[in-house]
């Protein structure tokens, strides 16, 4: 079960470094999400951290001093991560609030709150073309050696986090609830400047012209890549990632096209049908 290379909780894979089974239990049970908090969520490799970089200029008015003076993980650290966790649980005010957790392990009492959640959702098939590069070269852990077998371990959920497809429907259940957005990394990618509207309105903050300009040029791709609060190269002082790993490799939709094979785009299509055949096709919009 390659328990040799993650931290199992509740059935679920996490990464060796940095995570608690009884702290996220103790996160599930007594971590209060008050009102005024935001959570951003996503399934890992889904462009969290570009979402992370946006809702930080939302509140920073475009100003990009906080983003690049303060490392991402400390701008809205996550909650079942001992580091975040430690982090959050005493902070005063407002916060902003970063999980992959699926619905099942989130505290509980995000479900009483009026908190805030972004769910950012990427075609499964670049999420997991983006996975085994990061991974390759991560020293967290269990390693794939091919694309062939990372593909395996992903339609298995057997990759951080679980099963994308678990994690995916378990989270659309929240959709239409008036304190969740859903937004896609495609939708994002294809109108950049119409989705960050979008999300300034969900969180009830405005934006002049200038400021989204600035904010727009602060989260792009060249950008983030340049900034080492963001990128992650922090991280390699902690050899937790190889020198030429990059959590920022291309940032584009459609990669999966480039690596699949005939035979793997077939069976990835069969497994999606399968799953979730019951949710409404406009959910996801991907090619």
């Amino acid at each position: 079960m390659m328990s040799d290379r993650f931290v199992w909780f509740e059935g679920i894979p996490f990464p060796t470094v940095g995570y608690k089974p009884e702290l996220m239990s103790e996160a599930r049970d007594s971590f209060v999400f008050k009102d005024e908090d935001v959570l951003i969520l996503t399934f890992p490799k889904s462009g969290t951290n570009w979402l992370i970089e946006i809702v930080c200029l939302i509140y920073s008015k475009g100003d990009p001093k906080w983003i690049q003076s303060v490392p991402i993980w400390d701008r809205s650290p996550w909650v079942e991560a001992e580091h975040g966790y430690n982090s959050l649980k005493d902070k005063e005010g407002p916060r902003l609030i970063t999980s992959h957790l699926p619905i099942q392990l989130i505290p509980k009492s995000l479900f009483n709150s009026k908190a805030k959640v972004l769910y950012l959702i990427r075609n499964p098939r670049d999420s997991l073309v983006s996975g085994y590069f990061f991974y390759s070269n991560s020293n967290f852990t269990k390693k794939p050696e091919s694309l062939e077998q990372y593909f395996e371990w992903f339609t298995q959920g057997n990759v951080p986090y679980g099963s994308w497809f678990d994690h995916t429907r378990g989270w659309m259940s929240m959709r239409g609830k008036e304190n969740f957005l859903i937004l896609s990394y495609e939708e994002l990618k294809r109108d950049t400047r119409n989705t960050v509207e979008k999300i300034c309105q969900f969180l009830g903050k405005k934006l002049e012209p200038e400021e989204l300009n600035s904010l727009l040029k602060n989260s792009s791709f060249h950008a983030m890549k340049e900034n080492k609060m963001s990128n992650f190269t922090l991280l390699h002082d902690y050899s937790l990632v190889e020198k030429n790993a990059s959590l920022m490799r291309k940032g584009i939709t459609g990669d999966w096209k480039n690596h699949f094979t005939v035979a793997q785009a077939e069976a990835f299509d069969k497994i999606f049908q399968e799953k979730m055949a019951d949710l409404p096709r406009e959910l996801f919009p991907w090619e």
